[in-house]
């Protein structure tokens, strides 16, 4: 029993029944603006206040928090994310991430989210409390569903359920499988056009299954009538030129309202095609490489600010190596931008507000605004700077959630091991 208790994940905070107050920080609503010495009151749940504590006489409530020189964010949001989805990846019992096949648009993430997950559990101690849980593989690998990080079961921690289908464009190019005896360079991808027309068939055949008689049920066929209906947005990952304007051209061919482009690498040389057809983009993750010799050394830094500046609403995402892992630094990449150019506000948008009015969420979350859910946090300093993104209290939904975690519990053990091993020495002395 004690082994479990130091390996479960920390007990989901009970649902708040007492008012709480935070009183003097600065707040940072998430849509741009600040307020200075700010007045928040949450109670039920929501945020039933936020305005500027000087110029109300409104009476505190409950528990009052003095907050003074700190500052107050809205809970940070991480899309596309396989969190709660693998534990370890070398261990196969705890890889949920993907099924077997191709056009798989009826495969749901939701059911095999691990709300006890270690890693997820790692992500609140940054800010990052909320998070698109996606499924990888296959062409079309299934419905994500969006979820808060502090719950005993995906029942309980689901917030918008199969928001989004995810679709993986083919490559126009791709690196010859050295395994099979191919030159391992990069090279055009005979099979492109044969792929892109696979999803188009798919896509027609769903459509004329829907119009008619259903006689024969075709879960695939099925699973795509809120995607038709637009209630479903369709999440389309790709990086190359090439691909994102074909990825244009499908949307117009089969009349999709909510398409949203993933990862998006070279979205920045489309971006006017990309604005006039109304088409976001969730940004990967900007702690990367340049993939060609020939662009600039910070390429991937800059590219939120280039898709900014052209009018595009853009959120960032984590994907890729060590994805579940890396994806507590997502308010350090918003940072990365701010070094480059962005806004700080605008770039603090990247992760809050624009990423929710993104994933269909911002009625509840995403800002610091009356009415919305009380999904915040209280930092010490700066939440976009590494050395001062200090949480001393995080909130999901009005619940005071813990913000410990594997690494804090063994940070405070090893720090407690060298406090004593430096006061023996010095009596020894």
């Amino acid at each position: 029993m004690t082994a479990a208790t130091g390996f479960a994940q920390q007990t989901p905070a009970p649902k708040q029944t007492e008012a709480i107050t935070i009183v003097g920080a600065t707040a940072h609503i998430g849509n741009g603006e600040i307020i200075e010495n700010s007045l928040i009151i949450l109670e039920d749940g929501k945020i039933r206040t936020i305005t500027n504590a000087n110029s109300t006489k409104m009476p505190y409530r409950g528990t009052v928090i003095q907050a003074e020189g700190k500052h107050v964010y809205p809970g940070f949001i991480a899309p596309n994310s396989s969190l709660g989805l693998v534990e370890i990846d070398a261990i196969r019992q705890t890889d949920d991430e993907s099924e077997l096949g191709e056009l798989l648009p009826h495969v749901r993430s939701i059911v095999a989210y691990n709300a006890e997950s270690k890693v997820v559990e790692s992500m609140r101690p940054n800010g990052v409390l909320i998070g698109q849980i996606t499924p990888r593989g296959g062409r079309i690998s299934g419905t994500s569903s969006i979820v808060q990080f502090d719950a005993w079961n995906w029942e309980d921690a689901i917030m918008k359920e199969n928001d989004g289908l995810h679709i993986n464009w083919p490559n126009s190019f791709r690196r010859g499988r050295w395994w099979a005896g191919e030159d391992p360079g990069v090279k055009p991808n005979d099979e492109y056009m044969k792929e892109s027309k696979e999803l188009t068939e798919f896509f027609s055949n769903a459509k004329a299954y829907l119009a008619g008689s259903r006689s024969q049920t075709h879960l695939p066929f099925e699973a795509m009538e809120r995607v038709f209906s637009g209630e479903k947005k369709v999440y389309i990952h790709a990086d190359g030129e090439k691909e994102i304007m074909d990825i244009i051209n499908f949307k117009k061919d089969n009349d999709l309202e909510n398409v949203i482009l993933v990862g998006g690498y070279n979205a920045y040389k489309v971006s006017d095609e990309l604005k006039n057809n109304n088409i976001s983009v969730l940004l990967a993750r900007a702690h990367q490489t340049p993939n060609l010799d020939d662009e600039d050394y910070d390429l991937p830094y800059k590219m939120a600010k280039l898709l900014t500046d052209k009018g595009i609403i853009v959120g960032l995402e984590t994907s890729g190596g060590m994805e579940r892992m890396n994806t507590r630094n997502l308010p350090f990449y918003a940072g990365t931008a701010v070094a480059h150019g962005v806004n700080k506000e605008e770039a603090l948008k990247m992760i809050t507000s624009n990423t929710a009015k993104i994933l269909g969420i911002d009625d509840t979350v995403g800002t610091l605004e009356e009415g919305k859910d009380a999904t915040l946090f209280i930092s010490e300093g700066d939440a976009l700077d590494m050395r001062t993104n200090k949480l001393s209290k995080a909130f999901i939904q009005g619940r005071d959630i813990s913000l410990e975690s594997h690494q804090t519990e063994l940070a405070k053990r090893y720090s407690e091991k060298f406090e004593n091993q430096e006061q023996e020495a010095s009596q020894g002395q």
